[in-house]
């Protein structure tokens, strides 16, 4: 039910396809709007084998949800292309996305759901663990390595609650400090659980059969351990908005879009979902974050068509 405009206009373009994305698609494609999802098929989780937390599909394999997601927005005319975005400029109601390849699109309304990716230390056999017995979320993967040895290491200060935190899923855990100097409240209670601290650094991981089963350090010392937890840096996937002028907040984390609970950014016509703007959202978070929004932003455009016709009724009535 498209209103005047360019016809060939999508009313809204969606910029990342994970769960935020599609889910906004399915609310706006099912509302019948022209909706169009562009992603480049990266997702942050591709690592994993199944994702976790999720009511009714605990378990599916990151990439057969998301194709799943695809095929059910199609089933309601959403289009999605698999594509990297190169730029995105203009204004409300006149917004331009441009691939790598030169080819363009346009858009009345964005939704910026394009998600975020983890930035690891440079330690020898850390990223091809990632996600498997490498791993940042006891939410996420604590089941999956219940009860193992566990080495914990430490990114930032807040890595000692990580470690306590952990210890719901495991008793036998220990924190590799990395240098950082921990306060006298996080020493006292890592103490008083159990934890104890290394402060030697990490040098690689240990693997053997494709099982991880240490943690070989700069003295040469092999830390027994079946799975590691690290909170890895985040980095939004945010370079391509640079002339759309969008507010960003820093976090300890690293930058993110910001923007309200509503979706809506500093830059009228942009809207923002999930990992983008929030580094701790959870699949289902994101997912409902994107349905959210894009009510959101429809409710918006129905209303505002709604006042536009009332002005203009009310402009042709004879005085």
């Amino acid at each position: 039910m498209n209103t005047e405009h360019n016809p060939d206009q999508r009313d809204v373009v969606i910029i990342g396809g994970g769960a935020a994305g599609l889910s906004a698609a399915l609310t706006l494609s099912r509302a019948r709007r022209a909706v169009t999802v562009i992603d480049a098929g990266q997702p942050r989780n591709a690592p994993a084998a199944g994702a976790h937390g999720l009511l009714g599909r605990e378990g599916i394999n990151p990439f057969e949800f998301l194709a799943q997601g695809r095929r059910e927005i199609q089933r309601y005319g959403a289009e999605f292309i698999e594509a990297s975005v190169h730029t995105v400029e203009g204004q409300d109601g006149d917004f331009k996305v441009t691939f790598h390849d030169g080819e363009r699109i346009l858009a009345r309304q964005l939704i910026i759901a394009s998600g975020a990716r983890d930035v690891l230390p440079d330690i020898e056999g850390l990223r091809a663990r990632w996600g498997r017995d490498v791993v940042h979320c006891p939410y996420c993967h604590g089941w999956e390595i219940r009860d193992k040895p566990l080495a914990i290491i430490a990114t930032s200060e807040t890595s000692a609650y990580q470690a306590v935190l952990f210890q719901q899923w495991s008793n036998d855990i220990t924190l590799l400090s990395q240098g950082i100097a921990f306060d006298t409240t996080a020493r006292e209670t890592l103490a008083a659980v159990g934890i104890p601290v290394i402060e030697t650094p990490v040098s690689a991981l240990r693997i053997s059969d494709d099982q991880l089963t240490g943690v070989q350090l700069d003295d040469g010392h092999i830390l027994p351990a079946q799975a590691v937890g690290i909170a890895s840096g985040l980095r939004a996937n945010i370079e391509s908005l640079e002339p759309l002028g969008l507010d960003t907040v820093t976090t300890p984390q690293g930058v993110f879009l910001d923007a309200a609970d509503t979706g809506e950014t500093n830059i009228a016509g942009v809207w923002a979902a999930g990992n983008v703007i929030d580094p701790d959202l959870q699949l289902a978070e994101c997912a409902s974050q994107g349905s959210r929004v894009a009510i959101t932003l429809n409710n918006g455009l129905i209303f505002s068509h709604a006042e536009s016709a009332r002005e203009a009724a009310t402009q042709e009535k004879p005085s």
